[in-house]
């Protein structure tokens, strides 16, 4: 999508830094990657607490104390 905005020069040449990308559309999709994965964090970790686990079967049991992992994109396995 084709989009046009005004962008601080500054805060551009920041990001770009900062992230290491060769161009503007690649350091602004970054940065919408980024926002959208740490919004997944905070709802899982807002949703923390809110549930009882209940073990139905012994690997049940043993998956209660696995580690939850997000990869890059967001996404819980």
């Amino acid at each position: 999508m084709r989009t046009n905005i005004e962008i601080d020069d500054a805060l551009m040449a920041e990001a770009q830094k900062a992230s290491g990308q060769q161009t503007k559309k690649q350091t602004v999709e970054q940065a919408l990657r980024l926002m959208i994965r740490l919004r997944r964090q905070q709802e899982v970790g807002a949703a923390f607490g809110k549930y009882r686990w209940r073990a139905t079967s012994p690997g049940a049991a043993r998956a209660r104390d696995r580690v939850i992992v997000v990869d890059s994109s967001g996404h819980i396995s």
